[in-house]
């Protein structure tokens, strides 16, 4: 099935629901189809269709989803360019790719014309908000196409999706994540977690990226999509209480400034049926912090751009169960192989290692993207000896849990002894006074890297270079511990929360012939 059969079949069974809703409007899943219909006749008009590729740059509305929906029905790709990114960043990707059209919300304008410029191909852009000089307004634009678009048919490997893996360690490469990546996908969510009633999902993250891919397996079920454009942690649990949310995916970082809010107590959240962490780790008693608060509904998943989001899962019965039965050290895992994946641990020459062996996760699924756009050499790369390379260090436990201990990239040899940050982040991160953290690798002339952790503290809290260095020789003893620690007042962050490794540790290796 393609991504929009997915939307008709929740179209066909609640018509007259609400189907996605932000602080301007409300459609129901009926008038959300006749407009996706009508976008889609409208880029095929303009010789966008099947084979091409339409560029999405806007912050949560109810519009933009029309405008993803409409391009899928006219079978283009998408390519989600990030908000938060600096405008050459989207310019150079949606270029490097090669997008035909642009849809956006008007306070890029001057980004989108910089963007048309910069891609003679472009064929045209189309504003979700308004009217602006250079751009109509989406319902205007398409108001004048009735009736429906043509049957789509099914094709496995259309490419649905040019998903970039971020550029927070390079330049990004452009996934290729076909139709069958996401029906693969959706199987694997509606498997994790089923519903018995039709959901109500808030999307706070941007739903040009994970939080709009979580949207895809809820459509069938009739979910209300609830969108909000800021990060706001108060006005996000009001949201819960009054929407009566039943799901929500958050990477840690927010769901630590929700924990960390003076009224976080103050608000209802028994609607809440699965509050999805992901994107980054989160630590293990801020995770029980959490678990307090909303309830036993945390559930996490384990993804990227090359496979999308389901690689693992952990459901809530594995939280509550890990906190019950005395096996704190489970809520370090990113739970089992979902039904759709298989997962190995494999060594540097190609070797598939047995249960707590630590190596790098490799998977094989119907999840895995058909390559990287045009990067053959990349594709070959991670696709070698017949697996799909995520790039991630773990080991798989004897109940088939699957711990990540790092990324490969991220691992600091500090007198021949290898450290993986994570570790040292999950000691740190259980500090009271600690909002979140990154340890790196730092030159050092004795130890080649030393080890640094660099702190983002709760506001008003305090805390000293010398007790993080206590409190982790006492937890991990003296190998693992900082050398030295720096508290910065904000640690700085991509647009999915993840924080940038790459730009701290730029800091501290600027100007030097090697960065390990």
């Amino acid at each position: 099935m393609n991504i929009i059969d997915f939307f008709d079949h929740g179209a066909a069974l609640f018509p007259q629901r609400c189907c996605l809703t932000d602080d301007t409007q409300s459609l129901t899943y009926k008038e959300t189809q006749i407009l996706t219909h009508r976008i889609a006749l409208a880029l095929q008009a303009h010789g966008v269709g099947d084979g091409s590729k339409v560029a999405l740059l806007s912050p949560n509305t109810a519009n933009i989803m029309l405008a993803k929906l409409g391009l899928y029905r006219s079978g283009a790709g998408a390519i989600p360019l990030n908000v938060r990114n600096k405008p050459e960043e989207n310019i150079g990707y949606a270029r490097q790719v090669g997008a035909d059209w642009l849809f956006y919300h008007s306070s890029f304008d001057e980004q989108a014309s910089a963007m048309r410029n910069a891609i003679p191909g472009m064929k045209g852009a189309v504003c979700i908000d308004k009217a602006l000089e250079h751009a109509p307004f989406l319902l205007d634009w398409c108001a004048e196409y009735q009736g429906n678009a043509a049957f789509l048919a099914e094709a496995p490997d259309r490419i649905a999706m040019f998903g970039s893996t971020g550029g927070t360690t390079g330049t990004p490469k452009a996934v290729c994540a076909t139709d069958r990546v996401f029906e693969t996908m959706i199987a694997c969510f509606l498997h994790a977690m089923p519903c018995d009633e039709p959901p109500v999902h808030l999307l706070v993250a941007p739903v040009t990226h994970a939080a709009g891919v979580f949207s895809y397996p809820l459509f069938p079920l009739g979910a209300t999509q609830v969108m909000m454009s800021d990060v706001d942690p108060e006005k996000i649990m009001q949201t819960i209480e009054k929407r009566r949310v039943t799901h929500l995916f958050l990477p840690p970082t927010i769901i630590y400034m929700m924990l960390a809010h003076p009224k976080v107590r103050d608000y209802d959240y028994s609607s809440l049926k699965y509050f999805l962490y992901a994107a980054a780790p989160m630590s293990a008693e801020k995770l029980r912090h959490a678990m307090e608060v909303f309830g036993p509904v945390m559930v996490q998943c384990f993804g990227q751009a090359e496979a999308p989001m389901t690689i693992t899962f952990m459901s809530a019965q594995d939280h509550v169960e890990a906190l019950a039965g005395g096996a704190e050290q489970r809520l370090r895992s990113c739970g089992r192989p979902t039904p759709f994946a298989r997962v190995a641990i494999m060594d540097d020459d190609g070797n598939l290692l047995g249960n707590n062996n630590r190596g790098e996760i490799v998977v094989r699924s119907g999840l895995v993207m058909n390559g990287y756009y045009n990067n053959q050499e990349a594709t070959a790369a991670v696709s070698a000896h017949g697996w799909h390379h995520t790039g991630d260090i773990g080991y798989v436990d004897d109940d088939g849990f699957v711990y990540i201990v790092d990324r490969k990239r991220d691992m600091i040899i500090s007198g021949g002894f290898n450290v993986f940050p994570s570790e040292v982040e999950q000691v740190i991160w259980a500090h009271e006074a600690v909002q979140d953290c990154a340890v790196i690798g730092v030159p050092d002339e004795k130890w080649g890297e030393a080890i640094k952790a660099v702190i983002e503290l709760k506001p008003g809290e305090t805390v000293t270079e010398s007790e993080i260095i206590s409190l982790c020789k006492e937890k991990l003893g003296g190998v693992k511990a900082p050398k030295s620690v720096e508290i910065w007042e904000r640690l700085p962050r991509s647009a999915v929360g993840k924080v940038l490794k790459k730009e701290i540790r730029r800091e501290f290796w600027e100007g030097r012939n090697r960065a390990i």
